[in-house]
């Protein structure tokens, strides 16, 4: 049997096409959008939306298509999630912080497709697919004291019987886009709650809050190291009126059971996550390609057939680059095929999402180690890629707790048995 670890010849095209806007649209405005945190970069914005408008009513016609049918067709995978990591690896390669601006459901639609019925998937995702206005769906879950233990959020949600609407009530930090969404487009943030502290983790909720809802209100937006285009705004929701059909999937707290609970927030990191690591991975391949071609220039090349032993230092660590890249790139690949074959990726996703937060980590730094002077400048680029990486091993969760995943699932314990 042969395995085959090259893209489809269809994925390889649209990565082509990516790669001209990443290098002519996204690359030639890094520094100053950099420089000018919170800038939006427009350029980028509204050549994307027309694609992923398009994308997304394709997407929506298909589900439109299958949820007539009597018998479900028996497709092929259908790729998209090899699309995904191919698009936001390419994309990153441009602009990491750019790529984060793009105009698409992004986490909310993770959300929603995670744990919401169908209706609610046609329902709350039809706006991305029409308009010419670009749009943006955001997701809050961190608390000021709710990070990577996602069981203490104390953002509440109480039925309103009287008008039949949940009320919510607390506060949301480094929700990214979350500006985007809620105050200057037509989008949505897919706010996780509370309707009962007593079930734990079954408790937690999804809700999908829609733009300009009265009590919500972006408190800030925080200044960052790196991503800086990219905005990561404060929510605080003060009686939050939301219909009581925005809650995604069920309502029914069953302690244990419900995957619109505790099982539902997980479920959408295993749909993101392979997509965090492919765009850590886009800003590591940014870093390591220049430092090659810097080094080309000044007659630097790696001879790959000679033995380690008689390899400069500097051959090595690029080797040792390369070879984490790659390692992080295969792991990444897998995670996203599994999605494709309708396969729980739990595991492996939390296994890509560490190595390529680590490895983007690692590859950046060196970067920087290896040029010198001039990589710690603003002259380049590389010094930025450097800060812009470093957020791939902190989001969605942190290379710790990814690892802590991983440790857990191999192994057969529980959270409470390894901490």
């Amino acid at each position: 049997m042969t395995i085959s670890f090259e893209l489809p010849e269809r994925v390889i095209q649209e990565t082509e096409l990516l790669k001209g806007i990443a290098e002519h649209v996204m690359r030639p405005y890094s520094r100053q959008l950099d420089e000018n945190e919170h800038e939006r970069p427009w350029m980028f914005i509204n050549t994307m939306w027309p694609i992923m408008r398009d994308q997304q009513a394709k997407a929506l016609a298909k589900l439109k298509t299958s949820q007539q049918s009597e018998k479900p067709a028996k497709d092929k995978p259908s790729m998209a999630y090899i699309r995904l990591i191919a698009l936001a690896e390419m994309l990153s390669w441009g602009d990491v912080g750019q790529y984060l601006c793009m105009p698409a459901p992004l986490l909310a639609g993770s959300a929603v497709e995670a744990v919401g019925t169908t209706e609610q998937k046609l329902k709350f995702l039809t706006r991305f697919a029409e308009g010419d206005d670009p749009k943006w769906g955001a997701m809050a879950m961190t608390e000021p004291g709710a990070g990577s233990d996602t069981s203490a959020i104390e953002t509440t949600a109480v039925l309103d019987s009287a008008t039949n609407e949940w009320v919510l009530n607390g506060w949301k930090i480094f929700c990214t886009n979350g500006k985007l969404a809620f105050e200057e487009s037509n989008g949505i943030i897919v706010v996780w709650a509370t309707v009962d502290k007593s079930a734990g983790r079954a408790g937690m909720k999804p809700f999908v809050i829609e733009a300009k809802t009265p009590g919500v209100k972006i408190a800030k937006v925080e200044l960052k190291h790196g991503i800086r285009a990219s905005d990561t705004a404060a929510i605080v929701l003060d009686n939050a009126r939301v219909p009581y059909d925005n809650l995604l999937g069920s309502p029914e707290v069953r302690t244990g059971h419900g995957t619109a609970g505790f099982k539902g927030a997980m479920a959408t990191f295993d749909a993101s996550r392979p997509m965090v690591a492919a765009s850590a991975l886009g800003v590591g391949r940014a870093a390591l390609e220049f430092v090659q071609q810097t080094l080309k220039a000044h007659g630097l090349e790696i001879n790959y057939d000679k033995p380690r032993s008689q390899l400069t230092a500097i051959e090595r660590d690029l080797m040792e680059m390369e070879s984490q890249l790659k390692a992080a790139w295969l792991l990444t690949l897998r995670s996203a095929a599994m999605l494709d074959h309708g396969e729980h990726n739990s595991l492996e996703a939390s296994m890509a999402k560490a190595k390529a937060g680590k490895a983007v980590t690692q590859i950046t730094q060196k970067a920087v180690e290896i040029l010198g002077p001039m990589g710690y400048s603003r002259d380049w680029l590389v010094e930025k890629w450097m800060r812009d990486g470093k957020i791939n091993d902190i989001y969605e969760g942190t290379g710790q707790i990814n690892t802590l995943i991983v440790a857990r699932r191999i192994l057969g314990y529980t959270s409470r048995e390894l901490q």
